[in-house]
């Protein structure tokens, strides 16, 4: 019996690598361009998971590919704490200079959004020698072991990995699924029976969760998470790995609501691709841990530094995050007028190009994980790849490229509606 090039490969998978690793594509990429991308046999899909929001540029951006390559032919590598290079420092400039806040700011990279999270909570706790940290049920800040800890979903991030590190605190998180009011009243909860506020060196949210579910945050959330830090001297962490670089209509999320964080974590689209990570955050605050207390033999690799120089300017040049709003709005708008064909459709919500449908069994009202499983499917046997999320499993998140051409974008719309009704 002959089996595909693609079944052929998910043999090796399961006889060489743990199943651990969840894949959830039966087919091997083979090339990308944009917001396409080509099996091993050929099949041509349509990306909206975009390597799970690190594809905002789209695939082989022809001035990121230019970037990289004039670096591979430099040098690829010599540990920025061993021999440095200027365009490290160059880098650090720019994020200083077009993440929120006029402050005085400094910048460390590392390589993946969990390295950023586990360094700004090192790097708060070294600030305030205090040891707590406060984040929200359904975030999701990594799966290193201190970044699952924060991570509020126990399936399938957190189970059979514990005991977890100490003084970890979750609050519900204040969104369309609580209310600023309970939040409140599950962080006094906590100062009263748990740990003092003198204690917390950080808190530390998402401005619109990922992984949780595409929720939002209340614009008045996050004014109280800022005065209450200020009361109580505690750092306040905005994590930007999925929502920053454009994805929400800003070049940052936390730009939407006037805020300004202590700390902001950021990766994924920073570098198109190639692995690299960024603490930010003010340059008093940055400068707490001692020498050698903060870095990485690979962190601020001069490949993905290049990238991210390509990537800021491309996000300039081609209005990105204005282009991601422009589609995002549009593609709410097709989701809203399929609820009367499509009853499962319990929420449509996001920020600029951030944008998620949530499902639910029409009768009761409960999550509906099957039917969002089922809609996944179906796009993916129209070839068009869509990510699933949501603490209950229920929800689909669009991560389309912003670069996206029109007409692939018309396309997907459509697979979208075919669907959503073969479900």
């Amino acid at each position: 019996m002959n089996h595909s090039r693609n079944e052929q490969l998910m043999a090796r998978k399961a006889a060489a690598t743990p199943r651990g690793v969840g894949v959830m594509g039966t087919f091997f990429a083979d090339r990308a361009q944009g917001a396409e991308l080509w099996d091993v046999e050929g099949r041509r899909y349509i990306d909206f998971a975009g390597g799970i929001a690190v594809m905002n540029v789209g695939h082989g951006h022809p001035k990121v590919v230019a970037a990289v390559k004039a670096q591979l032919e430099r040098f690829s590598h010599t540990c920025y704490q061993v021999v440095p290079y200027e365009s490290y420092v160059a880098l650090a400039e720019k994020l200083n200079q077009i993440t929120p806040g006029t402050h005085a700011k400094k910048t460390a990279f590392f390589s993946t959004g969990a390295e950023a999270v586990e360094n700004a909570i090192k790097i708060a706790r070294s600030y305030t020698k205090r040891s707590g940290v406060i984040a929200f049920g359904g975030a999701f800040h990594g799966r290193s072991l201190f970044a699952v800890s924060l991570t509020g979903k126990v399936q399938p991030y957190k189970a059979g990995f514990g005991p977890f590190p100490p003084e970890i605190y979750h609050a519900p998180f204040p969104c369309h699924c609580a209310s600023l009011e309970e939040t409140k009243k599950a962080v006094q909860h906590l100062f009263k029976a748990d740990i003092e506020p003198s204690r917390v060196a950080a808190i530390v949210f998402e401005p619109v969760q990922g992984e949780g579910g595409f929720n939002v945050i209340q614009a008045e959330a996050v004014q109280w998470l800022r005065a209450l830090c200020d009361e109580h001297g505690i750092v306040l962490i905005a994590d930007e790995v999925q929502t920053g670089f454009g994805r929400t209509g800003r070049m940052f999320a936390m730009e939407h609501f006037g805020v300004v964080p202590d700390l902001m974590t950021i990766a994924k689209s920073l570098a198109a691709g190639t692995p690299l990570s960024a603490v930010t955050g003010k340059a008093e605050i940055m400068d707490a841990p001692a020498p050698g207390g903060l870095g990485g033999t690979y962190a601020g690799n001069p490949l993905a530094i290049a990238a991210a120089h390509a990537v800021i300017d491309v996000m300039a040049e081609e209005r990105l995050p204005e282009r991601g709003a422009r589609l995002g709005d549009r593609l709410q708008a097709e989701l809203n007028a399929m609820r009367s064909a499509v009853p499962q459709i319990a929420d449509v919500r996001g920020l600029g190009g951030m944008v998620a449908v949530e499902f639910a069994q029409p009768a009761t009202g409960e999550p509906d994980a099957d039917f969002t499983k089922r809609v996944q499917a179906e796009a993916l046997k129209r070839n068009l790849i869509l990510l699933t999320c949501g603490v209950n499993a229920n929800v689909v998140r669009f991560l389309f490229p912003l670069t996206i051409a029109e007409p692939v974008f018309d396309e997907a719309l459509g697979i979208l509606k075919d669907a959503l009704q073969a479900a």
